[in-house]
């Protein structure tokens, strides 16, 4: 018995894990079924609303000009630069639509229309306005500050200005010059005539800067031109007396001159260190060797590329062939031998006297080449202090040309541009023209009554579909005996209807046995039926009743089942619930009955304390007089041997206990009954309350038999469960079918 327990416990656990991977799609409409009239007389009230509103509203009229913004603007001579426009540009025409926009366009219009003393402007004073004004014409003889006064009225157009601007509108039509101003007003020529005159306003506004800006350009110019002036014919004048004073025809022919001289002279001292360094070389060279070395001298390249000397050397080697030729032919005393010998020594000698001589001229030539440079380079420093002279005065000379040049630039380009502004002063060529004027709207743009009225009633129904969905899942009550097993993981032995508004006291407590109460009969004895299944195989003689909160229905659930089981067997209903008894006023007894307490406390005997027969085969057990401390009577052992001995008189014994959340009494007798039935009000309790209460009842080892769901709205339960589902007596709709046809 304790596994299938066991077993029936975790089964609620195991549909619960099995819904929350699932979206029950029903669970979710649910809600929106029951409420769906709240939620349509809400989207009704909603619409109504809307509507009364919606149609008391002041229709607006809209009218819209066309203007085109001349991108190449008609000018006698362009002057762009004077009047800093460049409508090449995309910045242009953004600033263009900005400046139609402006406060400036705004405010001339609405002093040109005198828009203050029109109708459309005149707001209608507020209470508290009235009251001020009353109050002062009260105190007119008090001294008014005219500063204030004043400042209201400034204050006063500023708002209307602000209220005119926010219904002006610039709409640029996409890759065109052109651009929409539109106006809305509830006057429909005052729409028309707002938007023509904010084109106007613009078209001149424009010209008249333009006019103000040729103005302000030609008195700049003006006087700038005469400063220029005087300053070019003072620079002039310096620039002729520094050439007077220098004695300079042309300073630029002098200094090329000068330049190539120098250049020349640098050239030639160049040479002349060359010369100079050759000769020195070659004179160190014959130091080293010595002047009598002809030997060595002669093998010197410089001795041997000179010409004399090549000549010389040819002949000595004519001779010395000569004398080889002779000699192989004839003796050393020959005469031919000796006049070849005589030959080859003049020769020599020649050669000798030769590179004396070379080597002698080089010695000049380098003693002329030191003093020529000598002479080149004091004559290039002398040059040179001359050129240098020259270069400053050529340098101040250019500096008084170009500020000449400069000035006169200036005063050129100045003079130009006075003479523009001049010829275009007087050429008025707007930046902007009426393509199409405004004209008078027949019909207003707004309000749009037939779709607001519809907007508002699709959103006031979203809306009440939302608060109720929102309201239903921040609802953590207990709804149906299926989210009892589903939430609470108990059994959900059964549900008790919820009465009507219009029944009485008596016909709520005794609904058991109205005949036309069938659905109430059949759901207390379904209560029976599903305890009596759950106790097969152990006793069941003692149960007892409790719930989490006053108010929940225990009293009516004992007294149902009760009823129920009276029907195969004899019952007592013991009221245990000694601070708050309401048994005997439910059962018309008075107040001073005897019972429970009076029993336990010792003061009556059993017989005096119970009340036999209230109801066939029920007896009853007042709560009796109320004690001062009723959790101590329930816990005394008399308690326990009263139920003992009654056990032996009734089959069923059924006890109304307080609430467990109140007092203690209900956990302290759970130990006495064969069952606990905890009692839950339908869509009112919290869930975390009954799971409190069921812990405190597990806690103290009460055996819970299961969950009553009292006060169950079942006309809600079958719209969703459908119209022959589990909230239906069985054969009660066909029977009443069957008698309305009869009848």
């Amino acid at each position: 018995m304790t596994s299938q327990a066991h077993l029936l416990i975790n089964e609620p656990n195991t549909a619960e894990q099995t819904s929350e991977q699932v979206i029950d799609l029903r669970k979710l409409i649910k809600p929106v079924l029951q409420s769906k009239w709240r939620i349509l007389s809400f989207a009704m009230l909603i619409t109504a609303l809307t509507t009364f509103v919606v149609f008391s509203l002041q229709p607006i009229f809209s009218s819209t000009a066309t203007l085109l913004i001349e991108s190449e603007q008609a000018r006698a001579i362009k002057i762009e630069q004077v009047y800093g426009m460049n409508s090449g540009q995309q910045e242009y025409y953004l600033t263009q639509f900005e400046i139609i926009k402006s406060r400036s366009i705004a405010e001339r219009v609405f002093n040109q229309l005198d828009l203050i003393n029109h109708p459309s402007f005149e707001a209608k004073p507020s209470a508290l306005s009235q009251v001020k004004s009353q109050v002062i014409s009260w105190l007119d003889f008090l001294p008014m500050d005219l500063s204030e006064a004043e400042v209201d009225d400034t204050a006063k157009k500023q708002k209307l200005v602000d209220d005119f601007m926010a219904d002006i509108s610039v709409s640029p039509v996409r890759k065109t010059q052109l651009v929409n101003i539109s106006y809305n007003s509830p006057d429909a020529k005052l729409a028309a005539a707002v938007a023509n005159a904010i084109g106007d306003a613009y078209i001149v506004s424009q010209l008249e800067a333009k006019s103000g800006m040729t103005q302000k350009a030609n008195v700049w110019l003006g006087g700038r031109l005469e400063d220029l002036r005087i300053k070019l014919d003072v620079s002039e004048q310096k620039l002729e007396f520094f050439k007077t004073q220098n004695g300079l025809v042309d300073v630029e022919g002098v200094t090329a001159l000068d330049a190539k001289e120098l250049e020349r002279l640098s050239d030639e001292i160049t040479v002349a260190r060359s010369t100079k360094a050759q000769a020195e070389s070659f004179l160190a060279v014959v130091r080293q060797y010595g002047k009598s070395d002809i030997g060595r001298l002669e093998s010197l390249p410089e001795v041997t590329s000179h010409m004399s000397v090549q000549n010389v050397k040819k002949d000595v080697i004519l001779v010395e062939r000569k004398v080889s030729e002779l000699s192989q032919v004839y003796g050393p005393k020959h005469p031919k031998m000796i006049g070849a010998n005589a030959e080859l020594a003049t020769v020599q000698q020649n050669l000798r006297t030769q590179i004396g001589r070379l080597v002698q001229g080089i010695e000049d030539e380098a003693q002329s080449a030191t003093q020529k440079l000598k002479a080149l380079e004091a004559q290039f420093s002398q040059s040179k202090g001359s050129f240098q002279n020259l270069s400053s005065v050529d340098t101040d000379y250019r500096r008084l040309v170009r500020e000449v040049a400069t000035n006169r630039q200036l005063f050129e380009s100045f003079l130009s541009r006075q003479k523009e502004t001049e010829v275009t002063g007087d050429f008025d060529s707007p930046v902007a023209r009426f393509t199409d004027y405004a004209v008078m709207a027949l019909k207003p743009i707004k309000p749009k009554k037939k779709l607001i009225v519809i907007l508002a009633f699709v959103a006031s129904l979203g809306l009440g579909i939302v608060l109720v969905l929102v309201f239903d899942s921040m609802n953590d009550t207990i709804k149906s005996t299926a989210e009892v097993e589903q939430i609470l993981g108990q059994r959900a032995l059964g549900y008790l209807p919820k009465a009507g508004k219009k029944e009485t006291f008596d016909q709520i407590n005794f609904a058991f046995f109205d005949p036309e109460k069938r659905l109430h009969a059949e759901s207390v004895r379904s209560i029976r039926t599903s305890m009596s299944l759950l106790a097969i195989g152990e006793p069941l003689s003692v149960i007892e009743v409790t719930s989490s909160f006053p108010n929940e229905g225990k009293t009516t659930v004992s007294m149902n089942i009760a009823f129920a089981y009276s029907a195969m067997e004899k019952v007592l209903i013991i009221d245990a619930d000694m601070r708050k008894p309401n048994m005997g006023m439910r059962f018309g007894l008075p107040t001073f009955q005897h019972g429970l307490a009076n029993y336990l406390t010792g003061t009556d005997a059993l017989s005096h304390c119970i009340v036999e027969n209230i109801k066939p085969n029920v007896d009853l057990m007042p709560a009796g007089a109320i004690p001062l401390n009723p959790l101590e009577l329930l816990s005394s052992p008399k308690f326990a041997e009263l139920l003992a001995e009654l056990k032996g008189q009734y089959s069923k014994i059924i006890i109304d206990t307080p609430p467990v959340h109140a007092v203690s009494d209900a956990l302290v007798m759970s130990s006495h009954g064969d069952a606990v039935v905890v009692v839950v009000k339908a869509n009112h309790t919290r869930t975390e309350a009954i799971k409190l209460t069921l812990a405190k009842l597990t806690q103290a080892r009460a055996k819970v038999f299961g969950v009553v769901l009292n006060q169950f709205n079942t006309d809600e339960a079958r719209q969703y469960y459908g119209q022959y589902g589990y909230y239906e007596a069985y054969g009660h709709d066909a029977n009443a079918k069957t008698n309305g046809k009869s009848a």
